[in-house]
C-alpha cells in the first residue's frame, strides 16, 4: 500500500494493532534493560502512513457518519489515536534523543557511576539517611539538567495537539476526551484530602519516626519516599525472595492462576538498566500482556506486584471477540487503574499480613496501618499534583507554565519536601494524575461494594474473582464513571474513600 493511501476504519484498526504491538515491544525492551537505545522513531517511520492528516480527516468523517453509539465511540478512539500518532510521528526523533540522553546519563556516588534509573532504584534500599540525601540530591541535579529539553518537547507537543484537535485550551481538550470536569473532580478531591488531614498528620508523624528515625529533617526530602514506600525497616519480614510466592498465592485465592496464565508474560528479573517502576505493557490484549517488576525487598515489592497483577489480569481477561479498539484503546487510564488498586488494597488487610508473615494481630494491624499511611501519602501527593497541573496548563499558553506552586503544593500536602525543578520529570501526559485519582475513588467504592456483597473476606474469596472477571470481559469499553453506576454510586461520591483515609 502506498504511504499516501487512506485506509478504511477497519483497515486502519488492523494496521494500528500491528503498530501498537511493535511500539509496545520496543518500549518494553528499553524499559526492562534489554536495550540501551530506543529506536521508537524507526517504528514510527515504518508506520508513517497511519498518521497523516488525510487519514485523520477520513476517520473524522467516518465518526460523524457512524450509525450507532458503539461504532461512534470506536471511531472516536481511533481518531484520537491517530491524532496522538500524528504528534508522535513529528516528535519521535526528539523524544528518542531525550530518552537516550537520560538513559546515558550517569550519577557519581561513592566512587561509582550509576545510570539515573539505577540511582533512583538505589534510593529505596540505602539504609543511611545521609547517604540517601546525598544520592537523591545528585540524581535530582542530574535529572534537572534535562529540563530545557523536556520543556521544548512538551511545548512542541502541546502546539501540535492544539492545532490538530482544534482545541487550544489543554484543560478543555483533556476534559472532552475523559468526558469529565477536571475542576469538579479536583474540588471533591481537595475536600477529601482536607477531611483526612488530622488523621494523616498523626499517621505521618508516627511512621516518619519509625521509618526515618529521630535524626530526620523536620520536613524530609522526597529522596526518602522510595525508602518509605518500601517500608525498608520491615524488610526482614517482607523479604525479596518471598514476594512472587506470596503474591501468586494471594491472587490464586481469588481464582486467578497468574503463574500459569498463558496470556501473561512475567519479567521479574533484576537488570541494571531496568526501570525500578513496575508496570504492565499490554502489547496485544488479551494474548500478549507483559507484567514487569524489579523486586528490591520490602513490602513495596508485594504492593507493586499485586497492583500490576490487577492490570495484567484485566487486559488478559478481555473478551477476544471484542473489536481491537475495545481490547486495548481507552479514553484514559482511569478504568484499568480501578483493578490495579483493588488488588493492591489487599495489602491493607491486617489478616493478610498475619496469615502470610506469621505476625501477631497487633503486629499485623500495625503493618497494615503502614500501608494505609503510604496510600494516604500518595493520594494527597496526587491531589496536589492535579491542582498544580491544572494551574500549569491553565497558564501554559500565556507564560509557558513554569514550576510555580509545584514544590509548595506537594510539600504542604504530604509533609515531604519536593524540589521545584522536578516538576517536568514528574509531568505525566494527558492528566494521568486525574486518572489515578478517579481510580482511587472508584476502587474505594468497589471495595465497599465487595464488603457489602461478599463480606470482610472479599480479598480471599473466589466470588470476588468471578465478579472481577465479568468486568474484565468488557475490556476498555466502559468508562470509570459507568463502573460507578453499576456498583450503585455517584461518580464523585468520595465517602468510601474518606472512610479509608480516616476522614
Amino acid at each position: 500500500m502506498s504511504v499516501t493511501a487512506v485506509r478504511t476504519p477497519a483497515e486502519y484498526e488492523s494496521q494500528l494493532r500491528r503498530y501498537l504491538y511493535d511500539r509496545s515491544e520496543e518500549g518494553r525492551a528499553v524499559r526492562v534493560g534489554e536495550k540501551e537505545v530506543s529506536e521508537r522513531a524507526e517504528i514510527v517511520a515504518r508506520y508513517r502512513d497511519l498518521f497523516s492528516r488525510d487519514q485523520l480527516d477520513a476517520l473524522r468523517a467516518a465518526e460523524q457518519e457512524a450509525a450507532d453509539d458503539n461504532d461512534r465511540e470506536r471511531l472516536y478512539r481511533l481518531r484520537k489515536t491517530c491524532e496522538a500518532g500524528v504528534v508522535s510521528a513529528e516528535l519521535a526523533e526528539r523524544e528518542d534523543a531525550l530518552e537516550n540522553a537520560i538513559l546515558a546519563a550517569r550519577v557519581e556516588f561513592e566512587g561509582e557511576e550509576l545510570p539515573i534509573r539505577s540511582a533512583q532504584a538505589k534510593l529505596a534500599v540505602l539504609p543511611d539517611y545521609g547517604e540517601r540525601e546525598e544520592l537523591g540530591e545528585a540524581a535530582g541535579d542530574r535529572s534537572a539538567e534535562f529540563n530545557a529539553e523536556r520543556l521544548d518537547v512538551l511545548r512542541a507537543a502541546e502546539e501540535l495537539e492544539a492545532e490538530i484537535s482544534g482545541e487550544p485550551d489543554p484543560v478543555a481538550r483533556n476534559e472532552e476526551e475523559k468526558g469529565i470536569s477536571l475542576r469538579e473532580l479536583e474540588a471533591v478531591l481537595a475536600q477529601a484530602s482536607e477531611r483526612s488531614t488530622g488523621p494523616y498528620v498523626l499517621l505521618r508523624d508516627r511512621w516518619f519516626e519509625r521509618l526515618l528515625g529521630p535524626d530526620r529533617a523536620k520536613v524530609p526530602s522526597s529522596y526518602h519516599v522510595a525508602y518509605l514506600r518500601r517500608l525498608s525497616p520491615l524488610e526482614s519480614t517482607y523479604t525479596k525472595d518471598r514476594a512472587v510466592e506470596v503474591c501468586m498465592d494471594t491472587v490464586k485465592r481469588l481464582g486467578f492462576d497468574l503463574e500459569n496464565e498463558p496470556n501473561i508474560r512475567l519479567d521479574l528479573d533484576d537488570r541494571p538498566q531496568k526501570s525500578p517502576r513496575a508496570c504492565v505493557i499490554p502489547s496485544d490484549p488479551p494474548s500478549v500482556v507483559h507484567l514487569i517488576t524489579r523486586a528490591q525487598g520490602g513490602l513495596h515489592d508485594y504492593q507493586a506486584f499485586l497492583h500490576e497483577a490487577g492490570h495484567a489480569l484485566h487486559y488478559a481477561g478481555v473478551d477476544p471477540n471484542l473489536p481491537y479498539t475495545f481490547r486495548n484503546i481507552s479514553r484514559d487510564h482511569a478504568l484499568t487503574e480501578i483493578y490495579s488498586y483493588i488488588f493492591e488494597a489487599i495489602t491493607r488487610e491486617p489478616e493478610w499480613h498475619a496469615e502470610y508473615f506469621g505476625l501477631s494481630d497487633e503486629e499485623a494491624a500495625r503493618n497494615a496501618e503502614a500501608t494505609s499511611f503510604l496510600e494516604a501519602v500518595l493520594f494527597r501527593r496526587y491531589t496536589a499534583k492535579l491542582q498544580f497541573e491544572l494551574d500549569f496548563w491553565s497558564r501554559f499558553n500565556e507564560n509557558g507554565g513554569g514550576p510555580d506552586g509545584y514544590e509548595e503544593r506537594l510539600t504542604e500536602a504530604t509533609g515531604v519536601r519536593y524540589r521545584a525543578d522536578a516538576y517536568l520529570a514528574d509531568m505525566d501526559g494527558g492528566f494521568y494524575s486525574a486518572d489515578y485519582l478517579r481510580a482511587w475513588i472508584r476502587s474505594a467504592q468497589l471495595r465497599d461494594y465487595l464488603v457489602r456483597e461478599i463480606g470482610q473476606d472479599w480479598w480471599r474469596n473466589a466470588e470476588t474473582g468471578d465478579r472481577l472477571r465479568a468486568l474484565f470481559l468488557e475490556g476498555t469499553r466502559p468508562s470509570s464513571e459507568e463502573i460507578a453506576a453499576r456498583l450503585g454510586y455517584q461518580p464523585l461520591d468520595t465517602a468510601p474513600l474518606s472512610r479509608e483515609l480516616g476522614g
